[in-house]
């Protein structure tokens, strides 16, 4: 039985998804250790685009990886930088990505064309406050940071109206109780990789292939490669107002995107399709188009 020692931040929910990630190996022979790891994301309750944004939620453990303090990392996938690093590192399985979609969560019971004008959503995603701003609804967006439950408390509390999750998150934490909506896509696009996990090993770890053959969803990671190339065209990170969803039918892949304006005053949504054997090159394509119809001024409207 190979013993590894699978790394993951100290968030109830990094914990849920590692033990997800370490129940799979371990019924595949691998004897696991969770350690958990403090990240910069973790220390600080100041807003992403404050604390340097992509990468504060995973650069700490990357760091214990090419030391050799643990054998293998569980990021969300999001929380990756688009152009990463991989000195000595390697990305070697995606698990079966759970929903991507977003979830509102009201303890009023009220979907988000129900909700009063005027009302707070409380969010810590510029990407979701310029869609749910651009739904010309009257909503005030409130920034908000902390775990699935500190945000919920604040709706329960009445600080809030609402709040926005990602639903995999709830999915995973057994809270999909308190989701009221999940959002269309049409309305509100997720973060490109969003309900996505990353399993990183080192390169020359011998054990490698063993857990890529336990772990790997082919599907899921053509989705994740085919959104992070286009969040990587445009060169946005986590905080950028970029919203991404791919699909798979056969051997197609169905791509589209929004990049919107910081304060919703305009949205630019395109599609586009292309063969599943070169997601990455789908990615870069839609990419492409909408820089060339102006998704880069629209990123730096205010």
């Amino acid at each position: 039985m190979t013993a590894i020692r699978l790394g993951t931040r100290r968030s109830p929910l990094a914990l849920a998804q590692a033990n997800d990630v370490a129940k799979v190996l371990r019924d595949s022979g691998f004897d696991v250790e969770l350690v958990e790891v403090v990240t910069d994301g973790d220390r600080s309750t100041d807003p992403l685009t404050e604390i340097g944004g992509t990468g504060v939620f995973s650069h700490a453990l990357r760091e214990e990886l090419r030391a050799g303090e643990i054998d293998v990392a569980v990021h969300s996938y999001k929380d990756l930088p688009t152009r990463i690093d991989e000195d000595g590192l390697l990305v070697v399985a995606v698990p079966l990505r759970q929903d991507p979609r977003d979830a509102l969560c009201s303890p009023a019971g009220l979907g988000v064309a129900e909700l009063p004008s005027g009302a707070r959503i409380g969010t810590g995603s510029p990407r979701r406050a310029a869609q749910l701003l651009a739904l010309g609804l009257g909503l005030e967006v409130v920034p908000v940071r902390g775990n699935v439950d500190t945000r919920l408390k604040k709706a329960v509390d009445g600080e809030l109206d609402a709040v926005v999750l990602a639903r995999a998150g709830l999915a995973r934490l057994d809270r999909l109780d308190a989701v009221t909506e999940t959002l269309d896509p049409l309305l509100v696009m997720p973060a490109p990789a969003q309900g996505a996990l990353a399993i990183e090993c080192r390169t020359d770890a011998a054990y490698a292939d063993a857990v890529r053959v336990a772990l790997d969803h082919p599907d899921s990671r053509a989705t994740a490669t085919a959104e992070r190339a286009l969040l990587a065209t445009l060169e946005g990170g986590c905080t950028a107002p970029i919203g991404a969803l791919a699909e798979v039918a056969e051997d197609e892949m169905y791509l589209r995107a929004v990049v919107a304006a910081a304060d919703g005053s305009e949205v630019l949504r395109r599609s586009v399709t292309g063969p599943l054997s070169d997601p990455a090159g789908v990615g870069t394509r839609l990419a492409e188009e909408m820089l060339a119809d102006g998704a880069s001024d629209l990123m730096g409207v205010k």
